[in-house]
């Protein structure tokens, strides 16, 4: 049922982000250069329920916020319930200016999917130093802040399963582009902690997280776990400091 419902919602998204594409590209004009699928749509792991449609522009000079505002209104004249789980990813020509972190940028390095493309801009891969010292950074901040939030919390609220799947997913993630300073789909991060496992860290918790995501099930039966995460944490912060 998760698998259909997956390749179903996988097919749906492709659909309406070539829609998005065509509108927006009669918005851009000359200046565009390209649109891409990166995120899950590109490297797979799609999820119908808790996937992001990630979407990168590459635009020959910064786009003004009233142009990105104006994107956003055709994406949700498109289909209003997928623009909800659109993010935007953009960048100039020169990927000096716009919304595109340093693993996002390899992602789209790696991984792009164009659906528009005038001309492949291909910026300088980020280093992996510079992928730790991201991850180090606001990305770490931030699931310490979320793992407090949901500790704090007597239930999981509808929009709470999300952010909470990433919260017990993240381990993954963040040791594997710690690791490789690239970015894959949920279950080959797992699987790379298959392979190169850390004693430390509860890699059940995080199997049947991703069993869930593939499900699209309800996260409910994992929120008392939620008392590990702090655990997971430190394990991870751990390492980043030893690095």
């Amino acid at each position: 049922m998760g698998s259909q419902s997956n390749d179903a919602a996988l097919a749906a998204a492709r659909d309406f982000t070539g829609e998005i594409a065509a509108r927006w590209r009669a918005e851009l004009g000359g200046a565009l250069l390209g649109i891409y699928r990166i995120g899950s749509l590109a490297h797979g792991g799609f999820s119908a329920r808790y996937s992001d449609i990630d979407v990168a522009v590459i635009a020959e000079a910064p786009l003004a916020s009233a142009t990105l505002a104006r994107m956003r209104a055709l994406a949700a004249d498109a289909s209003s319930a997928l623009a909800a789980k659109l993010s935007i990813f953009w960048a100039d020509r020169s990927f000096g200016a716009g919304r595109f972190p340093p693993l996002d940028r390899v992602d789209y390095l790696d991984h792009a999917v164009a659906v528009v493309e005038c001309e492949r801009v291909r910026p300088a891969r980020p280093p992996l130093a510079e992928i730790r010292r991201y991850l180090r950074g606001a990305p770490l901040e931030r699931w310490g802040t979320q793992i407090r939030h949901y500790q704090e919390l007597p239930a999981l609220a509808p929009d709470d399963h999300k952010p909470y799947l990433r919260s017990l997913l993240y381990p993954a993630r963040l040791l594997y582009s710690w690791t490789t300073g690239a970015m894959a789909s949920n279950d080959e991060a797992v699987a790379f902690l298959r392979r190169e496992p850390m004693p430390q860290l509860d890699l059940d918790l995080i199997t049947r997280a991703l069993e869930c995501r593939r499900e699209n099930r309800d996260l409910d039966p994992l929120f008392p776990e939620r008392s590990r995460l702090d655990h997971q944490y430190a394990v991870c912060a751990d390492l980043i400091s030893r690095s």
